[in-house]
């Protein structure tokens, strides 16, 4: 099939592309300046996106490009700004898409569209009554929302996909900023932690996605995409440690304490992020597609390691 790529460019957009290439699919990448290969260019993405020629010969979208979520926003209005993006500008370009005949609709929305958080021995699944709580949850769940109104007027086949944290080789902000702490042997106050998280590595997500391309089960579901392995924040840093052959050092501090010490500095979100719990059940895709991650979480770790050393 002959696929066009959004946020081709990104951390999960050049995996995904690799991926799909690996398939024997041809990709077209949508990219904000010109490039070699088959490329569509657009200045933005939007509800003024002039998409006309970009689905000649496309058999599918797979939608990644979107307004990111931001710990400092500097927007007026952040969730104007958002759904500007996320939610308008995707069903404008899965409109278009319609229109010219494509057929599937792969679109990657986020766990942050149904919440941040699952109670403890909890997992949210595909069941669970989304309660998005910031202005980039809202506008992702109003994107599969509109989508879904979208597919059903135009018969176009949607897949929308939610991935937890995505690490892997290149990744950046605060999950690189983790293994960089356990590298050079900073001491980490999570020992006392007891939570459970859900990730996913780039690999597995991008192989994921290849596979909602492809298999005619996956038209008009909704899927989580995990590495199917939760792990507790100290645990997470003891794996780090382990790839790295740099044992973490994870000290045994209150989880009271810290997040005292997060509201003192303003930091209460990333200690919230850090100590609360965000399990996600994987197990439809599973199921409906025989799906399987490629990688292990200790395989991913080390890759991503191995290409932050490497950088």
């Amino acid at each position: 099939m002959r696929v066009l790529l959004t946020g081709a460019s990104g951390f999960v957009g050049r995996a995904t592309e690799s991926a799909l290439a690996a398939s024997g699919h041809a990709v077209r990448r949508v990219l904000r300046q010109a490039g070699e290969g088959d490329v569509f260019r657009v200045d933005s993405i939007d509800g003024s996106t002039d998409w006309r020629g970009a689905f000649d010969g496309v058999d599918a979208v797979v939608h990644l490009a979107a307004r990111v979520h931001k710990m400092a926003d500097t927007e007026v209005d952040p969730l104007a700004a958002f759904r500007a993006v996320n939610t308008i500008g995707s069903e404008t370009l899965a409109r278009a898409a319609a229109a010219a005949g494509v057929r599937r609709f792969v679109f990657v929305s986020s766990v942050k569209a149904v919440g941040e958080a699952s109670a403890p021995g909890q997992r949210l699944d595909e069941r669970t009554l989304p309660q998005p709580v910031d202005p980039y949850g809202v506008s992702k769940l109003e994107a599969e929302q509109a989508l879904q109104r979208a597919a059903d007027e135009t018969g176009l086949e949607l897949v929308i996909v939610r991935p937890p944290l995505v690490y892997g080789p290149g990744v950046g902000a605060n999950f690189r900023a983790l293994m960089r702490a356990v590298e050079n042997g900073w001491p980490l106050p999570l020992g006392c932690v007891e939570n459970r998280r859900s990730l996913v590595s780039v690999a597995n997500l991008a192989d994921a996605l290849r596979m909602c391309v492809e298999h005619p089960a996956a038209a008009g579901r909704i899927y989580f995409v995990t590495d199917g392995e939760d792990v507790s924040t100290p645990e997470l840093c003891r794996r780090i440690g382990r790839a790295s052959g740099r044992p973490a050092r994870v000290l045994p501090v209150p989880v009271a304490l810290l997040a005292l010490v997060g509201r003192l500095t303003g930091r209460s979100a990333a200690v919230q992020r850090l100590t609360s719990s965000l399990e996600l059940d994987s197990g439809l895709i599973r199921r409906e597609l025989d799906w399987r991650p490629p990688q292990t979480l200790d395989q991913a770790l080390a890759l991503t390691l191995a290409a932050e050393r490497a950088s």
